[in-house]
């Protein structure tokens, strides 16, 4: 791995989701899992943000390491060069765990393992174990009023890619039913122990109104009380063409979520050299279009556009939200 974090640890599961064991590649049994983290998790004392990054479709264990070695290494570069574009972030080493599963197949097929995998398989709860457990082995940053808030701390962000978003978010809503702490967003209630810092979710492979169904309850009774920040792209034939065949709607990935007016917004993936305001981020689902920007694909294959995340502007993107978070 290259020198953009102090450490990354890789974490593999199986089509029922249960974790493997790194050497004998065999499942971890369900009461074996804390003991399991504890032996292979560290979050060194000096690191100031935690990554958890879970991949998408048609990715295979070596290209998720790559795309996700590539996507924090441009956002460690990024840093290195413009610390003082991002108030609050003049520090940044991260620590990232990237958790990988078999996604290659045909759409449909994937979808369902996905779903199969949060829902009656183990991953979601497994994830959920995963951040309670970087939880409790961080520093946590320290809540309150405005005039108290505080850089210090380590900071817990959640990326996903395609199905990786919705283990995410079923990871984040089996944590509930919970109050979030209080944090820099403006929709703070009671202070908890922990919640999740950023959530950022690169074409995520679900229906556009699965959050007010599926995942309503990350918005009531969940640890999580940032904007959950969703791309897309036009050039995103996965979630384009296939997702509407699957599902007989566009993904989320093509034409962004919906909710009621009053808890989205929509803006544009701006360029490095352009700021984000607090306003347009401070809603409950921020739909940010890429179709600038993620456009590369092979004609040949049937994906388009849907991995191309790896861009300077992504980058900027999350530093932005990480920033925010203080």
């Amino acid at each position: 791995m290259s020198n953009y974090a102090k450490t990354t640890v890789l974490l593999d599961f199986d089509s029922r989701g249960n974790l493997l064991d790194p050497v004998e590649r065999k499942p971890v049994l369900p009461d074996a899992v804390p003991d399991f983290l504890k032996r292979h998790l560290a979050v060194p004392e000096d690191a100031t943000d935690i990554n958890v990054f879970v991949h998408g479709w048609m990715t295979s264990p070596k290209l998720a390491e790559r795309n996700a070695e590539n996507l924090l290494s441009e956002i460690h570069a990024r840093h290195q060069t413009t610390a003082e574009r991002y108030p609050g972030l003049s520090d940044y080493r991260s620590y990232n765990v990237i958790l990988r599963w078999p996604s290659k197949g045909r759409y449909r097929q994937i979808m369902r393992r996905a779903h199969r995998m949060s829902t009656d398989g183990y991953a979601a709860t497994i994830i959920t174990q995963l951040l309670g457990y970087l939880n409790t082995h961080r520093r946590p940053p320290r809540r309150g009023p405005a005039r108290l808030r505080t850089s210090d701390g380590q900071y817990l962000h959640a990326i996903g890619h395609s199905f990786g978003g919705r283990f995410l978010c079923q990871a984040i809503q089996n944590a509930g039913p919970v109050n979030p702490p209080t944090l820099a967003w403006g929709w703070a209630r009671e202070e908890l122990p922990y919640t999740v810092d950023t959530v950022l979710i690169f074409q995520m492979a679900a229906r556009p109104n699965i959050f007010t169904k599926d995942f309503f309850s990350l918005f009531t009774n969940a640890p999580i009380n940032c904007p959950i920040v969703l791309t897309h792209s036009k050039a995103d034939h996965a979630t384009g063409i296939w997702h509407r065949l699957a599902e007989g709607a566009p993904g989320i990935g093509h034409v962004g979520a919906r909710l009621p007016v009053e808890q989205a917004n929509n803006c544009r993936l701006r360029p490095a050299c352009e700021d984000y305001t607090r306003t347009e981020l401070a809603f409950r689902i921020v739909n940010i279009n890429a179709s600038s920007y993620f456009t590369r694909g092979r004609w040949w294959l049937p994906q388009g556009a849907h991995s191309d995340i790896v861009h300077l502007e992504s980058a900027h993107l999350y530093l932005t939200l990480a920033a925010l978070a203080r």
